[in-house]
């Protein structure tokens, strides 16, 4: 049997992440004849094993340096790009709960308060593990999603061109052959990528995930394939590649139309040997990886113009998985509009919002060029931007779809009053200070009007980054 398929025959894995020694030792002698408890009191250290070892449980002092939880934060979405599959359980301080709260809105699988009880505490994690289990088992099927038709792990659609998308993903995520995901900027491909994995043998282990357009040529190299001490200026320390640390797993190689020929070759021969060298280094190390690619560009168009060779694009190509625009299948745009929709009124507290007639006229409408990702962003700033219980055409940024929307003359006042004021805050990143000077009037008249229109200032902080808008939780939200 496959030594991907045995982890529910061994023991366990758990990470007790604390930077109490007291509570490491503790946990860690009270559980050992359960589980094989692995510690660490700092979060790289506690990541090092997290690679390393691929455990199945960890339990996670939310603040585990220097008392600030955005730390505990931090790992918990480290963990769970990671591996999905794995359950996180947050140890907290009883003035902890909120934060705990909304780490279990993110990913987390539960938490606990200190002190521990340690029966307590067993059981937990025992219900944790069985749900871990039957998810792997789940995923090694290729069992359809419990619950919708219309959705597979992260992927959410309706349109029957989708549908056909998701039936290929169960079908080739079983096996080891690589594949090809092809599609516009938007679309989803590193979501389809994500679920190759969650639905493959190696869905335990390491997915690396590396942007080949967004890492200099002159360090894309040593990025993949790893370099030794001293082979080239700056190289102080021997290290490991992308490649070689995904070992076991998947490799996810984006905008792989952008890699350079030289690296070609290297890549080339490494899918036909499955070895590697380091640059500078002399020895052979042989890897288990699984190589799945993306791109927006047109790949055989540009084998035809001698800017891809012919012979990677065939070891690459071997399937090839198409995500089709959000022109292309609009039976898709109402249904993520909603979708985004229900997600954003819920986390900005804004409660039962819809989209009017016009919205989702000028959303049928409109082509959408950034895809998904694009809906997303318009659907998230509108519910920001809307001033009621209805989204408009020109709260989605499509006013010029929806010319002859009703308003009344006090309506338009209090848009162009909350407008005003989100800009403002936006332009200062959630600063009061900065927004009241901006906008020419005091503090504690600011404060009023943003009580009076139900702007959060937080929301604001760090706003206006290539990667959009920040939610209460910090997250940036611009993710498909």
């Amino acid at each position: 049997m496959s030594t991907f398929l045995e982890p529910q025959l061994q023991t366990a894995k758990l990470l007790v992440v604390d930077d109490d020694p007291s509570i490491l030792s503790q946990l860690s002698l009270a559980l050992s004849d359960e589980y094989h408890v692995l510690t660490a009191e700092r979060p790289s250290q506690a990541w090092e094993i997290i690679v390393r070892e691929h455990p199945d449980l960890v339990t996670l002092d939310l603040a585990i340096e220097r008392n600030d939880p955005e730390s505990g934060f931090a790992l918990l979405e480290k963990c769970r790009e990671f591996d999905p599959m794995m359950k996180v359980i947050l140890i907290t301080g009883n003035d902890e709960r909120l934060n705990a709260l909304r780490a279990v809105e993110h990913g987390a699988f539960d938490f606990f308060a200190k002190p521990v009880n340690l029966d307590e505490l067993a059981v937990l994690l025992r219900r944790a593990l069985r749900v871990e289990r039957l998810e792997r088992e789940n995923a090694a099927h290729g069992a359809p999603e419990h619950g919708s038709e219309h959705r597979l792990g992260h992927l959410l659609a309706r349109s029957p061109l989708m549908h056909s998308v998701f039936h290929l993903i169960r079908r080739v995520a079983p096996t080891d052959i690589a594949v090809l995901i092809l599609g516009e900027s938007g679309t989803g491909k590193e979501l389809v990528a994500g679920e190759l994995r969650r639905l493959s043998r190696r869905a335990n282990r390491p997915f690396v995930n590396i942007n080949c357009g967004a890492i200099p040529e002159n360090l894309l190299e040593s990025e993949l394939f790893g370099h030794e001490k001293g082979s080239f200026t700056g190289a102080h320390v021997a290290r490991p590649g992308k490649l070689e640390v995904a070992n076991g797993g998947t490799v996810f190689l984006d905008e792989i139309g952008e890699m350079p020929m030289a690296l070609q070759v290297k890549l080339l021969r490494f899918l036909q040997s499955h070895e590697i060298e380091r640059v500078g280094g002399r020895s052979v190390i042989r890897l288990d990886v699984r190589i799945i690619a993306a791109t927006n560009r047109d790949l055989e168009q540009d084998v035809k113009d001698g800017r891809f060779r012919e012979d990677l694009y065939y070891r690459l190509a071997v399937v090839n998985i198409k995500v089709p625009p959000l022109r292309d299948r609009r039976e898709d745009i109402l249904f993520l509009g909603q979708f985004f929709l229900d997600r954003y009124s819920n986390e900005l507290q804004r409660g039962n919002i819809s989209f009017s007639r016009r919205a989702k006229q000028a959303m049928l409408r409109y082509d959408w060029p950034g895809n998904t990702r694009e809906l997303e962003h318009h659907v998230h700033r509108a519910i920001v931007l809307s001033n009621g219980r209805l989204v408009r055409a020109v709260d989605l940024g499509l006013a010029a779809e929806s010319w002859h929307e009703p308003l009344s003359l006090r309506t338009i006042r209090q848009e162009t009053d909350r407008r005003g004021i989100v800009e403002a805050l936006e332009r200062s990143g959630g600063n009061i200070t900065k927004a009241s000077r901006e906008l020419q009037i005091s503090r504690p008249s600011l404060h009023d009007l943003m009580r009076k229109h139900g702007v959060n200032p937080d929301l604001y902080k760090g706003a206006g980054t290539p990667n959009g808008m920040k939610t209460e939780t910090g997250q940036c939200v611009v993710r498909y």
